[in-house]
């Protein structure tokens, strides 16, 4: 099975597609322009073109047509893709574009694809056993209630992980990678479906990284609401595709799941809306302390490899350990940063 080609397609439809969407992005006004779009959550005051979605969708879609099979559960891959797709192009566009919309049309893209099929069928349990979710009509139910909530999370997680350039998109490719690299173990082993969820998530990978190239510092295309929920889309799909491995991508993930977890339990503690964005992110916090875009993405790109590596590799019972371990560990630093980080920053010379 070549499962390099796809890849190498993917990344490169979505190389050759972002000069012609920095083109559009630029003709019709889908900048990032902190003077006509403000917002406190902006790291940097060029005006650079969003849109980046766009080729990331061209990358994949096509991709997809061309390397997998057609299930029942491709339609609601690309429909769900394209809803993502179209708010984001409408939200880099339009300045008033309410977060609440947003979030209502995440919900459709992620109900769209769990009725074509794509469902949490069981779960490892880490005590020791498998916990299926398909016995009764009402339990199957809870399941897609739960795969509904998983899949919206994770976009938005990753939505808030565009902070600084570089960050999302390094973040995705390696989620991907992992998962692609999980699917392809079981495949060869005893699950000869989980094939193509290893071609699909080799292609996610090379979309991504497509689109990182772009967008490393100083980037020139943003990944805008579309890049990250399209990415964000499909990472917690093949979460579900792989067997139920929620729990291998919610290790990988765990950085910016610790981050996300922290800012909603901040902002609701706060009387503020979860939806609306300030400067209180890690990565915010990073850049106070002196740290640039690059050692910034560089952090959670490492992060993520890391753990990524231990996903791989750490029994259930394992991956729960390490995820409570390390998500106290991240949760303290963040504690930290927003508590304690003057008495960390970087002093001038004469300042002893």
């Amino acid at each position: 099975m070549n499962f390099l080609l796809p890849a190498i397609i993917s990344f490169l439809i979505t190389v050759v597609a972002i000069p012609p969407t920095i083109k559009l992005a630029q003709r019709f006004k889908l900048l990032d322009n902190p003077k006509i779009r403000p917002h406190p959550a902006h790291t940097q005051k060029r005006v650079v073109p969003r849109a980046g979605g766009l080729a990331v969708f061209l990358g994949v879609s096509l991709a997809v047509l061309i390397f997998t099979p057609f299930e029942r559960y491709t339609i609601g891959i690309l429909v769900g893709l394209f809803i993502l797709l179209l708010v984001g192009l409408l939200d880099d566009r339009n300045i008033n574009f309410s977060p609440y919309l947003r979030l209502v049309t995440q919900f459709i893209a992620a109900a769209v694809a769990i009725g074509s099929g794509i469902g949490i069928t069981f779960i490892t349990n880490p005590l020791g056993g498998i916990i299926h979710f398909d016995t009764t009509p009402q339990i199957s139910l809870l399941a897609d209630f739960l795969a509904l909530i998983w899949i919206v999370w994770v976009m938005n997680m990753m939505n808030w992980s565009k902070g600084v350039d570089g960050q999302m998109p390094g973040i995705a490719t390696i989620s991907a990678l992992i998962l692609g690299l999980l699917s392809l173990k079981l495949g060869l082993s005893n699950d000869p479906t989980q094939v193509n969820v290893a071609k699909l998530s080799f292609i996610t990978a090379g979309a991504a990284f497509g689109l990182l190239i772009f967008n490393w510092h100083p980037a020139k295309i943003f990944p805008g609401f579309s890049g990250s929920t399209i990415l964000g889309f499909l990472i917690a799909i093949l979460a579900i595709l792989a067997g139920g491995k929620v729990a291998t991508a919610g290790l990988v993930l765990l950085i910016p799941a610790a981050d996300f977890a922290y800012t909603f339990i901040r902002r609701i503690l706060s009387g503020k809306s979860p939806v609306w964005g300030d400067r209180g992110h890690l990565h915010h916090k990073l850049l106070e302390k002196g740290f640039s875009h690059q050692q910034i993405a560089l952090f959670y790109i490492l992060g993520s490899v890391i753990l990524g590596a231990a996903a791989l590799n750490l029994s259930s019972t394992g991956k729960l350990f390490a995820a409570v371990l390390v998500g106290v560990a991240l949760l303290g630093g963040i504690l930290w940063l927003n508590f304690f980080g003057d008495y960390s920053g970087r002093h001038a010379p004469d300042n002893g």
